[in-house]
């Protein structure tokens, strides 16, 4: 089992669909120039609206924080009125993209194959997919976590190649925990982190090495002990990665 407290943690922020130009270019430069104290051990990102991403190429591409997109499509071009290919999205500099948002899977019936897809799709592309699993709370209270994550992580490993597998990122997002202000304990994430990691080690050792974030409400107050917990990688921010100051303060508390 890896050591995750030897790796270096990655938190990425989740914009969800809020921005503007202005609010971006302020926000972004904050965050460029906090990134510059950032240590050896700190990677940070921001997954942008579509939109944005020509913007936070451009204020972002002479710092050490990365960009993404938060969804592409299942398709690489056609007749797809609306939709957003991978290649797109890696024109604009981009590293990662996040696939299978407990939010996509609800609000737009985005199956455990199609989300697969999407983080093949991401691969193909020269992306790196952050994968989203995560149960809903009835599903928690019927003691079914372990059932719905390894069943979400599942149907990845078994569309993916070994070789391509290695270059995912995992976050858990207990769905009963996103905007509400509420999050998992420490003790309950680090169990579902080291959960997801024995699947991983399963289908093959090499496996075992990938980064698990938490996403579920990851706040300047809690992260330094989520992020302390073996197994917790980072963290998949949303609210809070809206907030220069909240945002970089999580950073922070990552440094090991």
């Amino acid at each position: 089992m890896t050591n995750s407290k030897l790796k270096t943690k990655l938190i990425v922020g989740n914009w969800k669909m809020h921005g503007s130009l202005a609010g971006n270019a302020l926000l972004l430069n904050a965050l460029a120039a906090g990134a510059a104290e950032f240590n050896a051990s700190t990677r940070a990102a921001v997954c942008v609206p579509f939109p944005y991403l020509a913007q936070a190429q451009t204020l972002l591409q002479q710092s050490c924080v990365a960009w993404g997109a938060q969804d592409i499509s299942l398709h690489l071009a056609g007749a797809y009125t609306g939709e957003v290919a991978g290649p797109m999205v890696a024109e604009f500099g981009a590293s990662f993209v996040i696939v299978g948002h407990s939010e996509r899977r609800l609000y737009h019936q985005e199956s455990n194959e199609q989300v697969a897809i999407k983080a093949k799709r991401a691969l193909e592309a020269g992306l790196t997919p952050i994968i989203c699993v995560g149960e809903t709370l009835a599903e928690r209270e019927a003691g079914q976590t372990e059932q719905v994550i390894g069943k979400q992580l599942q149907v990845v490993l078994t569309t993916l190649t070994v070789a391509q597998a290695e270059r995912i990122v995992l976050a858990y997002e207990p769905v009963w925990a996103i905007g509400t202000g509420k999050s998992a304990s420490v003790p309950e994430v680090g169990s579902v982190h080291l959960f997801l990691r024995r699947v991983l080690a399963a289908v093959d050792a090499k496996l075992a090495h990938a980064l698990v974030l938490y996403g579920g409400s990851m706040k300047p107050d809690n992260a330094r002990a989520l992020l302390a917990e073996p197994g917790v990688d980072g963290g998949l921010v949303g609210g809070a990665s809206l907030q220069a100051e909240d945002f970089l303060a999580i950073c922070k508390a990552a440094a090991v």
